[in-house]
């Protein structure tokens, strides 16, 4: 074994002892509070009813026979996870702890979680372009592997991220129902929302988002140089300048309330990671989060734009 397999090993017992046994003990073996159609397989159709998930409305069907139809699945007891991972330019970015460390140890810890139960997990690669396809497989080998795919990369060129590109490359490759999880900051070329929606209707797709507290709120730390990871641009700034402080928190306000919209749009859950959380206290919240839907979503009244169909 070489010596960066024996660091990955290193990490990987790490978190095996430091987090996956806190969330063995706080979820109790429940992952299906964090996946919501785990290891489901289309069925059946029938005519939808009150209470039913509207997440699984069929609307190719409702609009040709005029009548909301629901899909029915079956629970498969082996789960197809797959990381579409974006290692651009700026998740290499983190005022204490980079975004890169945030998602390895993320993909690590969802990936052993899934693989030591005999579940296949699969990767792809993303820096400027897709450079790397890591077909599903089982076992804590096969987890390694994923890891020094992420560790061993050089660095992301600098350019605009695409994130489109990411997801209309992972579509025709995913071509059984799979947990995909999107690990991203989301600092991309618009128009990702889009083939976002179109995996989501196939696939159970889930958006890990990273960021940095520096990211949201700029603090005073005087005159210095701002490096954009993603075009290599340096901009000579005065933080001390309180206008151009509320400036740049009210850019990022409105890029989250922007980024929200489209994961909401695209039917799309998100599990929010900073780089100063606590792993295993992010997906708890998430665990928490799928909960509060699940509940809503079988106790709550028809959508409006179903009424007068049902």
């Amino acid at each position: 074994m070489s010596p960066s397999a024996l660091d990955l090993d290193h990490v990987l017992r790490r978190l095996e002892w430091t987090v996956i046994r806190r969330l063995d003990g706080l979820l109790q073996g429940d992952y299906r509070t964090l996946f919501r159609g785990f290891g489901l397989d289309f069925a059946d159709l029938r005519e939808y009813q009150y209470h039913d998930d509207v997440r699984y409305i069929d609307w190719n069907v409702t609009a040709r026979l005029q009548t909301p139809y629901v899909r029915e699945y079956t629970e498969d007891r082996e789960v197809i996870a797959w990381f579409l991972l974006d290692l651009s330019a700026s998740v290499d970015f983190g005022a204490h702890v980079k975004k890169l460390t945030v998602a390895t140890e993320f993909v690590a810890v969802l990936a052993r979680l899934l693989a030591r139960h005999g579940n296949r997990v699969g990767a792809m690669l993303y820096g400027d372009r897709v450079d790397t396809v890591i077909p599903a497989r089982s076992g804590r080998r096969h987890v390694l592997r994923v890891l020094h795919a992420m560790q061993s990369r050089p660095p992301a060129p600098s350019g605009a991220t695409d994130l489109t590109d990411l997801l209309k490359t992972a579509y025709p490759i995913m071509r059984r129902r799979s947990l995909v999880f999107l690990v991203s900051d989301f600092i991309s070329s618009p128009g990702w929302d889009k083939p976002l929606m179109q995996l989501a209707q196939h696939h159970e797709v889930i958006a890990v988002r990273l960021y940095d507290p520096l990211e949201m709120e700029m603090p005073d730390l005087g005159m210095v140089t701002i490096q954009d990871s993603e075009t290599g641009e340096h901009v000579f700034v005065d933080t001390h300048d309180r206008r151009f402080r509320r400036r740049f928190a009210s850019v990022a306000t409105r890029r989250e309330a922007e980024l929200r919209t489209a994961l909401r749009q695209a039917g799309v859950d998100a599990l929010e990671l900073r780089t100063d959380d606590d792993l295993v206290d992010a997906v708890l919240r998430f665990a928490d989060l799928r909960k509060q839907r699940r509940r809503l979503s079988a106790g709550g009244s028809p959508p409006a734009h179903m009424h007068g169909m049902a």
